[in-house]
C-alpha cells in the first residue's frame, strides 16, 4: 500500500511538472511587457540585420583594400600564339606551322609573330612602401562600418518610441473596455435592484426599459473597445515581428522623463560621421596622387620555336613607378566639392540642434498643461464617483429617477474617458521627449 501511494505521489509530480511546464511555454509564447515587445522588434528589424550584414561586408572590404596594395600577387599566365606560313624559300612550296626564320612566304610578318610564342609564366606584383596609403584607403569602408554601426542604434532608439506608442494606445484600449465592463456589472446590479422595485410599484416599467437601453449601450461600446484592443495588439504584434495573433494581457506601463544631458546628443554622432566619411572619402581619392612603387619578376617558359624550347626557361624582374603629376585639377576640384558638403552637412546639425532644443520645450509646456488638467479631471471623477453612490441609494429606496441616475453615470463615463485620453496623452508626450532628449 506504500508503494502505490509512493508511485502515485509520483505521477501526481510529474503531472504537476509537466502542467508547470507548459504554463512556462505559454508565458514565453505570449509577451506582455513592453520590453519584451521592444526586444522582439529589434530582433525581428530588417534594417537592423542588414546593417549588421553591413557592417561585416565593409570591414571585409577594408581588409580586401589592405590585402591588394600590401600584399604580394602571384598569377599564372600561359600563351600559345599560332601563326603559320606558307614558304616558298628555293624553290620548295610548304606549310610550316612554325617558322624559324623562312625569306619567302605568305603570312604574318616573322618579325612580327617570330612564327609563334610559347608562354606559361608564375608572375609576381608586390607593392612597395604602400602601407600608409592602404590605410588610408582602408578608412573609408571602415567609417562606413560606424555609420551602420550608428544606423543600428538610430533605428533601434526609433523602435523603442514606435512600440512604446503603439503600446500606450493598446494600454489606452484596455482600460476603456475595463470601464465599459464595469458600467455593465455596474447597471446589471440596478437592473435587479429595479426589477423589484417595479413588481412591487414603487418604480415605474419606464425605468426598467431605460435602464435595459443604456444596459445595451455600453454592450456596443464594450465589443467597440474589444475590436480596438485586439486590432492595436495585432499592430504591436505586427510592428515587432510576432506571428502570433491571440489575445494576451498588457502588463501595465510607468513612464518618467529622462534626466537631460547638456551639451550632448546621440543624434549628433550622426553628423559627426557623415563628415568624417566624406573627409574619408577625399583622403582616399588624394592617394593616387602620391607616387607608387612596385617590384615585379616572373619566371617560366618563354619562347618563339618550339625545337627550342627546352632552352627557353628563364626569369626577369623590374620596377614600376607610378605617379599622376596633371589631371585638370581634379584633387582641386574635389575639396571644393568635399568642402561644400560639409558645410551642408554643418548646417543641417546646427539646424537641428536648434529645432531639437525648442521641441523638448514645447513638449515639457505641453505636459505642465496636461499635469494641470489632470489634477481637475481626477478630482471632478472623485466628485462623480461620490454622487453616483449616493444615487444609487437613492434610486434602492425609490427616491430617485433611474433617468437622473443614468445621465449621472453617462456624465462618470465621459469624465473616466476624457481623464483616460489625458493621461494617455500625457505618455505619448514623455516617451517622445525621451525620444529626442537622446
Amino acid at each position: 500500500m506504500n508503494q502505490f501511494s509512493n508511485l502515485c505521489l509520483v505521477r501526481n509530480l510529474r503531472y504537476v511538472l509537466l502542467f508547470m511546464f507548459a504554463l512556462a511555454g505559454l508565458r514565453a509564447d505570449a509577451q506582455s511587457t513592453l520590453q519584451e515587445y521592444i526586444t522582439l522588434a529589434k530582433t525581428n528589424s530588417p534594417l537592423i540585420n542588414d546593417n549588421r550584414n553591413q557592417i561585416v561586408a565593409n570591414q571585409a572590404e577594408a581588409e580586401r583594400i589592405k590585402a591588394l596594395y600590401q600584399k604580394m600577387q602571384l598569377s599564372l599566365n600561359a600563351n600559345y600564339l599560332f601563326a603559320p606560313v606558307y614558304v616558298t624559300d628555293n624553290g620548295h612550296n610548304h606549310i610550316e606551322l612554325n617558322s624559324n626564320g623562312a625569306t619567302n612566304y605568305y603570312g604574318y610578318d616573322l618579325g612580327v609573330t617570330n612564327g609563334g610564342n610559347y608562354q606559361a609564366l608564375v608572375g609576381m606584383n608586390q607593392p612597395l612602401f604602400n602601407h600608409k596609403r592602404a590605410e588610408l584607403l582602408a578608412e573609408q569602408p571602415l567609417v562606413n562600418a560606424q555609420i551602420n554601426a550608428n544606423n543600428i542604434k538610430l533605428t533601434s532608439h526609433d523602435l523603442e518610441k514606435t512600440i512604446t506608442d503603439q503600446y500606450i494606445l493598446c494600454l489606452l484600449d484596455r482600460r476603456q473596455t475595463k470601464n465599459a465592463d464595469d458600467n455593465i456589472k455596474l447597471i446589471s446590479k440596478q437592473q435587479i435592484i429595479v426589477k423589484k422595485l417595479v413588481t412591487g410599484s414603487l418604480l415605474k416599467s419606464s425605468d426598467l426599459t431605460l435602464l435595459n437601453i443604456e444596459y445595451e449601450n455600453n454592450v456596443n461600446v464594450l465589443i467597440t473597445y474589444k475590436a480596438a484592443y485586439h486590432k492595436d495588439l495585432l499592430e504591436l504584434k505586427l510592428l515587432s515581428g510576432i506571428r502570433d495573433t491571440t489575445n494576451n494581457e498588457l502588463d501595465s506601463l510607468s513612464l518618467a522623463l529622462k534626466a537631460d544631458e547638456p551639451g550632448y546628443s546621440s543624434y549628433s554622432e550622426k553628423f559627426r560621421l557623415d563628415s568624417v566619411s566624406l573627409v574619408a572619402g577625399q583622403i582616399g581619392f588624394e592617394t593616387k596622387y602620391a607616387p607608387q612603387l612596385s617590384l615585379f619578376s616572373n619566371t617560366g617558359l618563354n619562347g618563339p620555336y618550339f625545337p627550342t624550347l627546352g632552352n627557353r626557361f628563364g626569369l626577369s624582374a623590374g620596377l614600376t613607378l607610378t605617379w599622376n603629376i596633371l589631371d585638370g585639377h581634379q584633387k582641386e576640384i574635389t575639396r571644393r566639392k568635399t568642402n561644400s558638403l560639409l558645410q551642408s552637412i554643418s548646417f543641417y546639425k546646427i539646424n537641428f540642434q536648434t529645432q531639437n532644443s525648442l521641441r523638448k520645450a514645447q513638449i515639457l509646456d505641453e505636459l505642465q498643461s496636461y499635469d494641470n488638467r489632470l489634477k481637475h479631471s481626477q478630482q471632478q471623477l472623485h466628485d462623480y464617483e461620490s454622487l453616483l453612490a449616493s444615487y444609487r441609494k437613492q434610486v434602492i429606496q425609490a427616491q430617485l429617477s433611474v433617468i437622473d441616475f443614468i445621465n449621472v453615470l453617462k456624465n462618470r463615463t465621459a469624465v473616466q474617458r476624457d481623464l483616460l485620453q489625458l493621461e494617455t496623452n500625457r505618455l505619448l508626450l514623455i516617451n517622445a521627449y525621451n525620444y529626442w532628449n537622446w
